[in-house]
């Protein structure tokens, strides 16, 4: 570990860390929640950092989705480099819809795998198993496992029998705050027993998705996490707290989910067939959020772009339509894999495609998710005096192990 000097990962170096680095990415994490949280006095150790450290912001990628983030944040880059640009979305080269889930559609390594290459101790630790498969590509040796499928966590290639009794925790339910409390249980023992130098953690938005801020729930959430961000910090890491995405209501004054029907406003205006709408936030769970997010990504094969353009515009709750060239540019996005028109929606409406493709039976709170513009912000919280920021440009949330690692050896 000591002859690792410094590896250039993905156009940015990064000198080996001499302390341990911890980055936990909470899921779907708006600034006010863990405001509301120390308000109420739930989060005592964040609030001991004090200010600036505990009211930094980033801005997460577009869209703001769980995959696209959680990928920046491990590979420190924009999608248009590690070409995870949704949860979901139309392979161009088989015509397939497929989830963006698959280790094989990664384009850059992450920064986790490349140290572990070089002999570094690594772990990367996650809420649900779709980001398990993604964030535990390429590592050589390490800790990987996801509180959702703990029977398959691995530790330098070898299944790790009874993580439950070692995390001393049950196996938790995917759609439940226990989920993201074994992965910070989890975590938390590894850095303790293991002591890995670099460590991802990453959990889960179910209460983002149910609970406004500073509502009991979600403060009872942070007030957990806190605890665990103490152990954390009391263990000797360095630590980082950012998030993948924000979250916001989206629904009407009287409580009702505000919804465009992308496709059928695309077969009624230029005929069944011509256009193909994708909704990039499914993926496996989506009982909380029903499919519904503020991104969508329209192809259109049998009609002129322009066209599309133009109907989709004139929808009320739209903020901007643009082409695929437009939406590279202006999100920095992987051109073979973006569509040919996306469309974002504004702050408190969600993009669908057909009424009768969307479960709204199993919301059992008002509708609460993500994806457009309005859910960038996020947290960038520090347990270190803040610097080593990167200069010139906007702090962005994959900035994380960049700005943690220097912490650690400056």
């Amino acid at each position: 570990m000591r002859s690792i000097v410094s590896l250039e990962i993905n156009g940015r170096r990064y000198p080996a860390p001499e302390t341990p680095v911890v980055v936990v990415c909470v899921d779907g994490s708006e600034p006010e929640y863990h405001h509301a949280a120390i308000s109420a006095g739930d989060m005592p150790f964040l609030n001991s950092l004090g200010r600036p450290a505990t009211s930094l912001t980033a801005e997460c990628v577009m869209p703001s989705f769980t995959n696209p983030n959680n990928v920046s944040i491990a590979t420190g880059a924009a999608p248009s480099v590690h070409g995870i640009c949704g949860n979901f979305f139309l392979d161009p080269e088989t015509g397939s819809e497929v989830m963006m889930n698959e280790p094989a559609l990664l384009r850059a390594p992450t920064i986790l795998a490349e140290f572990s290459k070089a002999g570094l101790p690594v772990a990367v630790v996650t809420a649900k198993d779709k980001l398990r498969r993604l964030l535990g590509a390429g590592l050589d040796s390490g800790v990987c496992l996801s509180a959702e499928k703990p029977d398959l966590a691995v530790a330098d290639g070898r299944l790790i029998p009874g993580v439950p009794a070692m995390v001393g925790l049950p196996p938790p339910d995917v759609y439940s705050a226990e989920l993201s409390e074994f992965a910070l249980a989890a975590g938390t023992h590894i850095l303790q027993t293991r002591r890995p130098m670099l460590m991802y953690i990453s959990l889960s938005d179910y209460v983002q998705h149910k609970h406004p801020p500073g509502a009991p729930e979600a403060n009872s959430f942070y007030r957990m996490l806190d605890s665990y961000l103490y152990r954390l910090h009391r263990a000797g890491a360095v630590l980082l707290v950012t998030a993948d995405h924000g979250m916001n209501a989206k629904v009407s004054p009287s409580g009702l989910p505000q919804v465009r029907y992308l496709q059928d406003v695309m077969d009624r205006s230029l005929g069944p067939g011509t256009t193909t709408v994708i909704l990039p936030i499914t993926d496996p769970y989506v009982a909380h959020h029903a499919a519904l997010g503020s991104f969508a990504a329209v192809h259109v094969p049998g009609a002129d772009v322009h066209d599309a353009v133009r109907v989709l515009a004139a929808l009320p709750g739209i903020a901007s339509v643009l082409t695929r060239d437009e939406a590279c540019r202006t999100f920095q996005l992987p051109p073979d894999r973006t569509a040919d028109v996306v469309v974002v929606a504004e702050r408190d409406v969600v993009l669908g495609t057909t009424p009768g493709a969307h479960d709204l039976s199993r919301l059992d709170r008002p509708l609460r998710s993500h994806g457009g513009l309005s859910e960038t912000r996020v947290p960038f919280i520090l347990n270190r005096p803040v610097q080593h920021l990167p200069a010139g440009r906007a702090l962005r949330n994959f900035d994380a192990f960049w700005v943690g690692i220097h912490h650690a050896t400056g």
